[in-house]
């Protein structure tokens, strides 16, 4: 593929955090009267929950303008498509925060979910459930982030419009995901659908991961027109799909040391591409071990149910749909005429095809 190689790195990112988290600290004292202690436990929370990702959602609204400019970008341009790509990997912190909750996660990145470490202030103490209102804070801090560094940008309104929208549109997924199942031990495999899973996914992941920061880019150097827009969220949503059965494949077969966490969406009931994958080659005896052992917190259960997908040779199934789901995104990006977006449409791809994280 001709274009531009995208040149800013994950460094030249992570410097800019260090300014975008001292200004957060700082007017924490200054404008809002906040004690050392609140100061401290602020810090932390940034520190534990945003930066250490891979940070594919910011580095795409940088890579995306980049693509997109035909001249050289200047350090103030990188440090603004910096700015807005780390507003999304404070989205991400947020969401991050709140869902580990709601799931009862344990690990997050390799290490404890939020809620399980050490209160800042009290370390004889767990963060538990003020983790709900850190949340709140990590997403309030992607508003104050819009306001003091694009408030006389041309897309103010756009930006903040977008992630507003965005944040809505994750959190239906979230309650779609969360409520895909009856509480307690019933499973109801009939709620367990393709149809079902593809909803929970575009809602929950593919608009916050995929199209929200190639939109970002694309209202930072002037190409969002309405037709192009529509175009790259016809390709984007169903690359988000693709990226989340990627994930809930990593889920059940990835190395938890390599993914960073220790998969759970067997014991956690959840509408998960495997699972749905399962229910249509089983058995009927197949199906009464999903419905026996599926949602459980036993370790020989969720053995089992692995046993099963194993039977059902669902590795050989995701192998053939990653490649099928590839070569189909491949052809859409190729149709579009308008070649600066199909470059960073095909940076995009390049960066989630095959992943093992």
């Amino acid at each position: 593929m001709e274009g531009k190689r995208a040149t800013y790195s994950r460094e030249d990112f992570l410097a800019v955090f260090k300014d975008v988290h001292r200004e957060l600290l700082e007017e924490l004292p200054r404008d809002f009267e906040m004690p050392s202690d609140a100061v401290n436990w602020v810090d932390k929370l940034i520190v534990d929950n945003v930066p250490g990702g891979k940070l594919n959602r910011g580095l795409t609204v940088v890579h995306t303008l980049e693509a997109l400019s035909p001249e050289p970008l200047t350090p103030a341009q990188l440090k603004q498509a910096a700015v807005l790509g780390w507003c999304i990997e404070w989205l991400q912190g947020f969401f991050l925060v709140a869902d580990d909750l709601m799931d009862k996660s344990e690990t997050r990145r390799g290490e404890p979910c939020w809620y399980l470490k050490p209160a800042p202030k009290f370390e004889d103490q767990k963060v538990a459930l003020v983790a709900v209102n850190d949340s709140f804070i990590l997403e309030g801090h992607v508003f104050r982030l819009l306001r003091k560094h694009f408030r006389s940008h041309p897309n103010y309104i756009d930006l903040v419009d977008l992630f507003h929208e965005v944040s809505y549109q994750t959190e239906l997924g979230q309650l779609l995901d969360l409520t895909s199942q009856p509480s307690g031990e019933k499973v109801d495999l009939s709620l367990f659908t393709l149809d079902t899973y593809l909803k929970i996914v575009r809602y929950k992941t593919a608009f916050y991961s995929f199209y929200l920061p190639i939109a970002l880019g694309m209202y930072l150097s002037g190409h969002a027109t309405e037709e192009l827009l529509a175009q790259a969220k016809a390709i984007l949503l169903p690359m988000g799909e693709f990226f989340q059965i990627q994930d809930d494949y990593l889920d059940c077969y990835g190395d938890p040391v390599v993914i960073g966490k220790i998969g759970r969406d067997i014991e956690e009931k959840k509408c998960g591409w495997l699972v749905c994958q399962a229910l249509l080659r089983a058995t009927p005896e197949q199906k009464q071990i999903i419905q026996t052992q599926y949602g459980k917190e036993d370790p020989e259960s969720v053995l089992k149910v692995k046993a099963l997908y194993k039977e059902l040779d669902l590795e050989n199934v995701y192998k053939q749909t990653e490649e099928k789901s590839y070569v189909e995104l491949k052809g859409q990006i190729e149709a579009i005429s308008h070649a600066p977006l199909k470059h960073a449409l095909h940076l995009l791809l390049a960066k989630i095809y095959k992943r093992s994280a």
